[in-house]
């Protein structure tokens, strides 16, 4: 079976252990997770159109994007004006519901707020931040 080609949505921050976890999720021939991360590492460019460039490129190579949503998940960006969304997640699931891509989220916390460009895009929701429950999430959306 092919891999999946995801790229995940998280707040680099503040949220980026919880990629890690995927990573090792990954490695391990030991679990049944298996996906083609096309997530790019750290863009070190503070230059705004560079960064939705990169970004916008590793979108248009992946077919799902699984969203981390975490406490600041739906917080304002310092550079939200030129970024033209609340903040880089809200960029990335735009520009995958445009793309045509399948979303999936999982929330850390049910108390987080949800990023506004999850509504009506069509997620699965992952109930939480298993390996289990993610799968089954991947496998569920539409």
């Amino acid at each position: 079976m092919a891999k999946k080609k995801i790229i995940v949505s998280f707040d680099f921050e503040n949220d980026k252990a919880y990629k890690l976890v995927l990573n090792m999720w990954n490695a391990n021939p030991n679990f049944e997770f298996e996906f083609a991360d096309l997530t790019p590492d750290e863009i070190k460019s503070n230059d705004i159109s560079r960064i939705k460039a990169a970004l916008t490129a590793k979108i248009n190579k992946s077919s799902y994007t699984l969203v981390i949503v975490g406490q600041n998940a739906n917080s304002v960006h310092k550079d939200s004006k030129l970024i033209g969304y609340k903040n880089w997640i809200n960029f990335e699931i735009a520009k995958s519901k445009e793309k045509g891509n399948k979303i999936v989220a999982v929330k850390l916390n049910k108390a987080n707020q949800s990023p506004d460009e999850l509504l009506n895009s069509g997620a699965s929701w992952a109930m939480s931040f298993t390996q289990e429950s993610i799968l089954k999430a991947l496998e569920d959306v539409q």
